[in-house]
């Protein structure tokens, strides 16, 4: 496969449109003979103690590809046994061509019962699935689930939506999944990528122009998206030219969480990182800084005195800030002279009253605005998108980077990076346990630096992500917040 390929996401409706594309010029069922031979070849290789491969095949093209690989299994002198749902005669095309071809034995799904020793491949469904499974396929899952003997899935497990990840009903959790081509959606938002296992990308032939013309602008987010943006460095740089970031603070209980992204601004390269703090915190946080500055803000006139500095363009407002109108009124400052703003926790909530206060101040011009929001604050600035569940969570973070004219960092185990032009990243680097309380205001504190040091909100915004995905990695298990400064690495080669 291309290599430009390797990180692209595909919709099970694109996925559609790229396989009849190819069948103009290629035989489609050579396409499903060379998926069913890697999914025999990968049960083989995954498996080599099964006493039993049990194909549990589906009424589509799914099916199909079972047919093919419990052929396969058969060739490979494994022993086989296929069960069926509904009446293999009623297949069509491709899918009867494998069947009729496959010269064992065919059982109903219902008469399968999981036995000590067995592998299931599940193609009963692939990514196309957009309804709850039937009872029957719920129950043979439920099955399975409760003997824990291991399955291999076809395309995705069996019951994961291909577009969202989200679970028709009941679905199979899988040992590991082969799929075709490209990733789709639902490999890599939850809980289907938990559900999929361990993942292969099998190449059977379509060429990589059919995918480029027919894929949306989706991708996993690696440094080869980011990499030709990252800000360059040369012997005579100056601290200037890193760049400047700011950072508020919070009240005087209240102020670890800026620090956070005071370190993780340092960290992540900006030249020099200002805490802004309210009076009354002032001793509280010159008693912990050492390499950042200092300044105290308690009003607009404080805040316009400093922005009179043009080399400050860059700012991070809301972790621990509490105060939702002085957060509003500075926003207003620093929107209305130009600065760029990550915006993260309180200062998202700030604007749950009214988000198109907000999104009118960043509304022209390329993206200066940058949103950090987790589940919950997400539903505090767009509603309506947070409850249409007919979205998914790639369709959410992008209708609302069109909506604020800004970059949506949609935060969790599955982070979705989303621009107003439509390119969207998935993330899949992050390790379970980056999910501790201060997290995410590292995260603020890197995209601020990456901000600060000039490089396009988006790719600042992808690569920030990444690299706290990385320092969590590093960390490793038990990791605090204040391990991640630490612990971030530096710009990938």
């Amino acid at each position: 496969m291309h290599k430009d390929m390797d990180t692209l996401i595909v919709t099970p409706e694109d996925m559609g449109r790229i396989d009849r594309a190819a069948a103009l010029s290629l035989s489609s069922y050579g396409l499903m003979e060379r998926a069913g031979q890697a999914v025999a070849a990968a049960a083989l290789r995954r498996f080599p103690g099964a006493l039993r491969f049990v194909v549990l095949c589906g009424p589509g093209n799914n099916g199909g590809d079972g047919y093919v690989a419990a052929g396969a299994l058969l060739g490979a002198g494994a022993c086989v046994a296929v069960h069926a749902l509904g009446e293999p005669s009623a297949l069509a095309g491709d899918a009867a061509s494998a069947f009729a071809r496959f010269s064992g034995s065919v059982l109903p799904l219902a008469a399968y019962r999981p036995t000590a020793g067995d592998v299931v491949v599940d193609a009963l469904f692939g990514a196309g699935l957009s309804r709850d499974v039937p009872q029957a396929v719920a129950e043979t899952i439920d099955a399975v689930c409760r003997s824990t003997i291991p399955v291999l899935a076809v395309d995705l497990p069996s019951g994961v939506d291909g577009r969202t990840g989200r679970v028709r009903g009941t679905a199979f959790a899988a040992t590991a999944t082969v799929t075709f081509m490209c990733r789709k959606p639902g490999h890599l938002l939850m809980p289907g990528r938990s559900l999929a296992g361990e993942l292969e990308v099998f190449d059977i032939g379509i060429p990589a122009r059919l995918l480029a013309r027919h894929a949306e602008h989706m991708r996993v987010n690696t440094p080869a998206i980011w990499r030709l943006a990252l800000p360059l460095q040369g012997s005579g740089t100056h601290k200037y030219e890193r760049g400047h970031l700011a950072v508020f603070s919070g009240p005087a209980m209240a102020t670890g969480a800026a620090r956070l992204s005071v370190a993780a601004g340092l960290r992540a390269g900006a030249g020099l990182v200002t805490l802004l703090s309210p009076r009354e915190a002032l001793s509280v946080n010159a008693a912990q800084l050492t390499a950042a500055m200092l300044k105290p803000v308690d009003s607009d006139d404080d805040l316009l005195a400093l922005i009179d500095d043009a080399r400050l363009q860059t700012f991070v407002l809301g972790p621990g800030f509490g105060d939702g109108a002085r957060a509003r009124d500075y926003v207003r400052l620093i929107a209305d002279n130009g600065r760029r703003l990550v915006l993260d926790a309180d200062g998202i909530s700030a604007f749950r009253e009214d988000p198109a206060m907000l999104f009118s101040r960043f509304s022209t011009g390329a993206p200066r605005l940058v949103l950090t929001p987790h589940d919950g604050e997400f539903a505090r600035l767009f509603p309506d998108l947070a409850m249409d569940e007919a979205l998914s969570k790639i369709d959410r973070a992008r209708k609302a980077a069109a909506r604020s004219n800004g970059i949506v960092i949609l935060k969790g185990a599955d982070t979705v990076i989303a621009a107003p032009d439509g390119r969207v990243l998935v993330n899949e680097n992050a390790p379970p346990w980056l999910a501790t309380a201060g997290s995410g205001d590292v995260l603020a504190g890197i995209v601020g630096a990456h901000l600060a040091q000039g490089m396009p909100a988006f790719e600042a915004a992808a690569s920030a992500v990444w690299r706290h995905g990385e320092a969590g990695r590093v960390a490793g298990e038990g990791l605090t917040a204040e391990d991640l400064p630490d612990t971030i690495p530096p710009w990938p080669a």
